[in-house]
């Protein structure tokens, strides 16, 4: 079998039945998750932004957009809230493939769902069968397609908003085929947009990029069905490994289940690290010099020595520690911000921060190093992937949820995520100030 024929059909034929309740948990996790990061960042430059100008241009209100009641269509909602829900920084990642699963493929489910009319449990299957798509695409195109450039969750998230929208609108597999094969010359997205607006814009163009591909099919447009993994398919031109084994399993075996939620408020690369330091009380003016040992994977991506802008240091291991160190909450959204990067005390711990490339980290792991001022020295290490059970999970997502909305707000929005609340009230939720 091929990928879009594997994916086509664990689309078009998985079961309401032959989902577990785990997965079906985590996705719950996940759509609060979003919901809270979502609402929270309405008002960052990049949501009003791209917000103003598809509201600029308008067309048929299909669907809900954080940050105004005014409805649009399902593609310019899946953008804007696609960009939105990814402007903290502060949403899920899944490590198998490095890339942000919730904010391409919920925009897009959401989306479509609100267009079609469908129930809050098809919403939720969608959403979820999406995610997963775009972890084993991501995995299927492999880290060489990471490495050289491209942003896993633009491209493969794509390939899952893409499903996504096509479960919602009960695609057969020959029909979602198709719409793997036109997001196939859709879907891109650029790493050197990291630390810029152009960052969670690629969640945007990813999340339209599905409801578009879907919705033009269900119209009758046709492609190459093969677009993904022909000889001049996306996996050829885009640096993939094209590893059947990406697909091991699908439809038994949820990787989507291993998702990672963030509980600091920058990339997702810098939190074990920031784990790490936490088990290590040093007072900052102690502090002769820190050695952060993380994967080569993140070097390029978060060791920005000296950013003097919010969005930098989210992507920046000296800024972080200095943060931490000096008292700032890195789980605090006001931490980020150019206010705080100029500061000169953080400009000061920050220059005695060194980052290592150490193969023999995991990528989900970072070990840290620190000198005080009388020679000695504090030893730490940390693993994302350390167990933490659904009950733990639940506990620390619903917490960061309040933090973000408030308590009563967040309460809300779990009431209507646990009792699979209709599309339309999951979007009435996003749009309430």
């Amino acid at each position: 079998m091929t990928i879009t024929t594997e994916i086509s059909e664990f689309t078009a034929g998985i079961t309401s039945a032959a989902i577990p309740s785990p997965a079906r948990r985590v996705l719950q996790l996940s759509l609060l998750d979003w919901m809270a990061v979502g609402i929270a960042g309405r008002d960052e430059p990049v949501a009003g932004i791209v917000r103003d100008v598809a509201l600029a241009e308008g067309g048929v209100g299909a669907a809900s957009v954080i940050g105004t009641q005014t409805r649009l269509p399902a593609r310019a909602a899946a953008l804007v809230n696609g960009t939105t829900s990814h402007a903290l920084d502060y949403d899920d990642t899944h490590f198998a493939h490095i890339g942000h699963p919730s904010v391409v493929v919920i925009p897009a489910a959401l989306a479509m769902a609100q267009q079609v009319g469908v129930n809050g449990r098809a919403l939720q299957e969608a959403a979820l069968i999406g995610a997963e798509v775009s972890i084993r695409i991501g995995l299927w195109l492999g880290r060489g397609h990471y490495q050289v450039g491209y942003h896993q969750t633009a491209t493969a998230g794509a390939f899952g908003a893409a499903m996504a929208a096509a479960r919602v609108l009960g695609m057969d597999a020959a029909q979602c085929a198709q719409v793997l094969g036109v997001v196939a010359t859709r879907a891109s997205g650029l790493k050197s947009q990291f630390g810029t607006m152009g960052k969670p814009y690629n969640a945007g163009i990813a999340a339209a990029n599905g409801v578009e591909a879907a919705i033009l099919v269900n119209a009758g447009f046709e492609g190459r069905v093969d677009g993904i993994e022909s000889a001049l398919g996306f996996g050829a031109t885009h640096h993939g490994e094209g590893d059947m084994r990406a697909l091991d399993g699908i439809g038994a075996a949820w990787v989507f289940e291993s998702v990672s939620h963030k509980f600091h408020a920058c990339c997702h690369g810098l939190h074990a690290t920031l784990e790490t330091a936490a088990g290590i009380d040093v007072a900052a003016d102690d502090i002769a010099m820190i050695e952060v040992q993380t994967n080569p994977r993140w070097i390029g991506v978060c060791d920005q020595a000296a950013p003097m802008n919010g969005l930098g240091a989210k992507f920046s291991y000296a800024t972080v520690l200095a943060m931490h160190y000096l008292g700032h909450r890195t789980g605090a959204l006001g931490c980020y911000s150019d206010a705080i990067c100029a500061r000169a005390d953080v400009q000061a711990l920050r220059a005695r921060v060194s980052v290592v490339a150490n193969a023999d980290v995991a990528e989900t792991a970072a070990r840290l190093r620190i000198v005080v001022s009388d020679g000695s020295e504090h030893r730490g290490a940390y693993d994302l992937e350390a167990p933490m059970d659904i009950a733990a999970r639940q506990a620390k997502v619903q917490a960061k949820a309040a933090v973000l909305l408030g308590a009563d707000q967040a309460a809300a929005c779990w009431t209507l995520v646990e009792g699979e609340a209709a599309p339309n009230e999951i979007g009435a939720a996003l749009t309430r100030s």
